[in-house]
């Protein structure tokens, strides 16, 4: 497949009016939307902004590359769009992006498309070639100038097999590129969160620097289509070091005992001879699994205590959710079958079995606390973190207690490796089979049973009995806090600590007390409702696309899925943001008055039913939207009044 087959030229925009990051991320939006290439421009958009946050495609060299893999996507697009004056998109360089590729790829689609993505990728490293692309004038010129480049690099790579530069392993596709006669020798993994375009030039970049340099390189790619030319084992023993230039996890272990440089994809890009010649001259930080990676982390940026704590606890909810949403949603569908049929009823005890205290929820301490674990000390403190977990559901510790758990496994690892640290070679064996097995399990269980069951057991009762006798005021206020917390980042860390929060209640009371969760499920329905009703009822003040998305708005908030609000958020933070939480904080206090009971962790609409006043649950979450809706609709100007404006 030839680049072209996907740089249409109708989709091209060869004077880009936009001078803003976001304004330009619009404008080529548009031009997908004009020619049918996507059929969800808000889904996109939102898609665009979540890979931008990550790390800007900005890469720098006057070149940006926003790109985003989704079901909002028709057909393998990219739109070429040129800017003579520049756009201030916060390339990774600080200078004004001119060249555009926006790159959109469906999901689940074939891998060819993704292979060519890969080739236009390898292009752009080309500082002669970028000349030549901003010469151009048309389409067509766009377009020739593309396959002549793709058909000289397709001639250059069968030559280069046979090039004195270039020897190969006994695979043929795994290419070594640098000086036969070097002993220098550097393998190297590039991968970014999509993995569309930065893993691919990262791998490129990083190839022409060694060959120019003379040193032997091999380069793993981690892109759409998973792990391709895999580094082998003999590669990486006989390496100098190892470059991580990557934005996504990459599997580390292999690397064990080797000099490793962590740095973000973007540098792969940027600065390939600083990574090389540090990985040449041993100036990175020998690695060590499970649990901690010498002197560097993953990127150079340093991560916060908080930032840590919040990763660590989102890996054990991230676990423990499904067992949450399954077993929550066939335990509340078996007391609507209690009320017909009595406790009697097979299919009552069936489902009470499947998703009660004998099934799913029978796990849901235990998974939360050993994932906590995991995500701390790696593998080892898996088990010591499920048992301590599972300590604390049988001592009534609860929810509480598993948190407890699953930090204190993990550290107990991460202390047991330090301990036997010295112990000789031939004894590493024995260390994850037996030594920190035995020894994790020993410490973490003795200090649960001892210190924090009994400690933990006594708070979680005694919260348990404050929020069963809180008053109505009370607890109108503790729902609307919870309520609009779901709105204050919509899924980012105030949203997941109100969600945690209603789930430590709804589990440690053993599915009875639902009303936490009724606060937060409609606090969490009303931004996406609100946006919806506002964009129908405000025609004026949206643009097309926008009251397009109405429906799909309308969706997902139904459905308890907050996040469809994040790309308004984004765009006009202070309007959408103020307006949800305030919607939110109502819902969630007429729950509260209202003594709504939600059996059920999610579902939202879908799920209604199941509560203790349906139409009550409805009838908060519907005034908590039109608040929202009416607010944002009388804030947000006019568009002639602040002139035309494209997606948001």
């Amino acid at each position: 497949m030839k680049i072209t087959d996907l740089m249409i030229k109708d989709t091209m925009i060869m004077d880009l009016k936009a001078s803003k990051k976001e304004a330009a991320i619009d404008e080529l939006i548009e031009s997908l939307v004009a020619h049918g290439r996507i059929n969800d421009p808000v889904l996109f958009k939102e898609m665009i902004l979540k890979r931008e946050a990550e790390s800007s495609t900005g890469i720098g060299g006057g070149i940006a590359m926003p790109h985003a893999k989704t079901k909002a996507v028709n057909e393998p697009t990219v739109v070429f769009a040129k800017s003579a004056q520049g756009v201030d998109f916060e390339s990774l360089d600080g200078e004004p992006a001119r060249i555009f590729f926006m790159i959109a790829a469906p999901e689940g689609a074939g891998t060819m498309h993704l292979r060519t993505l890969a080739a236009l990728s390898r292009l752009l490293v080309d500082s002669e070639f970028i000349e030549q692309l901003m010469a151009t004038g048309t389409p067509d010129e766009v377009s020739e100038l593309f396959d002549a480049k793709q058909e000289e690099s397709i001639n250059k790579g069968k030559k280069e097999k046979d090039n004195e530069n270039v020897s190969t392993t006994s695979d043929s596709e795994r290419v070594i590129v640098g000086d036969p006669d070097s002993q220098a020798f550097v393998v190297a993994v590039t991968a970014c969160p999509t993995g569309i375009a930065h893993t691919f030039m990262a791998e490129d970049a990083l190839k022409k620097k060694a060959l120019e340099m003379r040193i032997n390189i091999r380069v793993e790619t981690n892109g759409s289509e998973g792990a391709q030319n895999v580094l082998t084992a003999d590669e990486i023993r006989r390496a100098n070091g190892v470059i991580v230039a990557a934005d996504k996890n990459v599997e580390m272990a292999r690397f064990e005992g080797k000099p490793v440089l962590i740095r973000p994809v973007s540098d792969g890009i940027r600065k390939p001879e600083e990574l090389i010649l540090k990985a040449i001259n041993g100036e990175a930080p020998i690695y060590r699994s499970e649990g901690h990676r010498g002197d560097e982390q993953p990127t150079e940026k340093s991560v916060s205590i908080g930032g840590k704590i919040y990763k660590d606890l989102m890996n054990g909810i991230s676990h423990m959710l499904p067992f949450v949403v399954g077993g929550g949603i066939l335990l509340a569908i078996s007391f609507l079958i209690e009320q017909i049929g009595g406790e009697d009823h097979p299919l009552f005890q069936l489902l009470q079995m499947i998703g009660g205290g004998d099934g799913a929820f029978h796990f849901l301490i235990p998974v939360l606390a050993g994932f906590i674990a995991i995500s701390i000390g790696d593998r080892p403190a898996l088990m010591p973190g499920m048992v301590g977990g599972y300590l604390a559901l049988n001592s009534n510790a609860g929810f509480l207690g598993a948190l407890a758990a699953g930090f204190l496994a993990g550290y107990v690892v991460v202390g047991l490796r330090k301990v036997f640290a010295g112990l000789p070679k031939t004894l590493d064996g024995l260390k994850p089979i037996l030594l920190y097995p035995v020894f994790g399990l020993l410490i973490t269980g003795g200090i649960m049973y001892y210190l924090i069951d009994p400690v933990f057991s006594w708070i979680n009762i005694g919260l348990m009995d404050g929020l069963n006798n809180l008053g109505t005021t009370n607890a109108v206020i503790l729902g609307m806090i919870l309520a609009g917390m779901m709105s204050i980042d919509m899924g980012g860390p105030f949203n997941k600590a109100a969600y945690t929060f209603a789930i430590g209640v709804f589990t440690t009371s053993g599915n009875t007390n639902g009303f936490m969760m009724a606060a937060v499920m409609a606090g969490g329905m009303v931004p996406p409702i609100a946006i919806a009703l506002a964009s129908t009822f405000f025609k004026n003040k949206f643009t097309e696309s926008e009251r397009k998305s109405g429906l799909t708005n309308y969706v997902l908030g139904l459905s308890f899925i907050t996040e469809g609000a994040i790309p308004f958020a984004a765009a006009d933070p202070l309007r959408v943001l103020t307006s949800c939480i305030l919607g939110s904080a109502v819902a969630g206090g007429l729950t509260q008055l209202w003594n709504i009971n939600v059996p059920a962790p999610h579902g939202g609409i879908f799920v209604a039913a199941l509560s203790s006043h349906a139409v009550l649950f409805i009838l908060a979450v519907l005034i908590g939207s039109i608040i929202s809706g009416l607010i944002l609709g009388l804030w947000k100007k006019p568009l002639e009044s602040i002139g035309p404006k494209s997606v948001k």
